[in-house]
């Protein structure tokens, strides 16, 4: 019988863990968003809930408790590299996200270091981040809480939460230039000992940012030392002529055209800026003697 009461035991609990777990609608739905902002990827996880003909501020939400800034798990944040807001310099990584509303008028975002939490159990204020005043705005009725972003420019956004009638916008601003140029070192670190072209993207791009011109020539002279074509070689004509070196831009610039014939279905995308250029240095070389 003992044998018997054992292997129906064994049978039952096996036949629980095979089933399967139903699909069904959730009274907060999970969201996750993704912007980027530069190369900084921003993304916030969280479950919107609705207000449900509630009364939202200083009952669903209490002034002064914190809170969960969504409903089920604590809100998370992830930044991909480091960023600011106002003035705190915000590391890399996930944190929870969450808000503590003094009262209705006096609110603070919260960044805590503690991942995994529901809700707010066992939130430790002692692992918070930052705490930044941050004053909410009167909106259009949102009925789900919503998480946006807004005003995505080169180096900075906003993240703006809206529900009922309050809406927060928390400003994110972002160091483009030094990550670019970091995120750029590690690839030029890694990248194969045949490949021009990746030494000719970064050029490219200290070019239009006009910095870092030693190290563009640096850059470039190993781009044309792997393989010398008319691309390389307008980069470097562009790279003497940004510095008024307009001799040795015009020789190059008459290089790359030289060289564009053995590329001409790729050339014919630049030959008139080439050319354009060369027009261009001429008078600023007559100009400058």
């Amino acid at each position: 019988m003992k044998l018997f009461l054992t292997a129906f035991l064994l049978f039952f609990s096996f036949t629980l863990a095979a089933q399967t777990k139903l699909k069904l609608p959730q009274a907060s739905p999970k969201v996750k968003l993704t912007h980027t902002i530069g190369i900084t990827e921003v993304t916030i996880n969280y479950s919107a809930p609705g207000v449900k003909k509630r009364e939202v501020w200083g009952k669903l939400v209490p002034y002064g408790k914190i809170w969960r800034a969504g409903a089920n798990e604590a809100t998370k944040i992830a930044f991909s590299t480091d960023v600011r807001i106002l003035q705190e310099n915000i590391p890399a990584g996930t944190y929870s996200f969450f808000i503590f509303p003094a009262d209705s008028s006096n609110w603070y975002l919260v960044l805590n270091k503690q991942l995994g939490l529901w809700g707010t159990d066992g939130y430790d204020q002692s692992k918070d981040l930052i705490r930044l005043p941050f004053s909410p705005q009167e909106s259009d009725f949102h009925e789900t809480l919503k998480y946006s972003f807004n005003d995505v420019q080169p180096t900075s956004g906003r993240l703006v939460l809206n529900w009922e009638k309050k809406q927060l916008a928390i400003p994110i601003r972002v160091e483009v230039h030094a990550q670019t140029l970091k995120s750029i070192k590690d690839s030029l670190a890694t990248t194969k000992p045949d490949d021009w072209s990746v030494f000719a993207q970064a050029v490219n791009y200290l070019l239009q940012q006009n910095t870092e011109h030693e190290l563009a020539l640096e850059w470039i002279n190993k781009s044309i030392g792997i393989e010398e074509n008319f691309y390389n070689t307008w980069l470097k004509a562009r790279l003497l002529a940004q510095k008024s070196e307009f001799d040795e831009a015009l020789e190059l610039n008459k290089k790359a055209q030289r060289l564009g014939k053995n590329d001409e279905k790729t050339y014919k995308t630049y030959a008139q800026e080439i050319e354009d250029a060369a027009v261009l240095w001429k008078e600023k070389r007559f100009q400058a003697n």
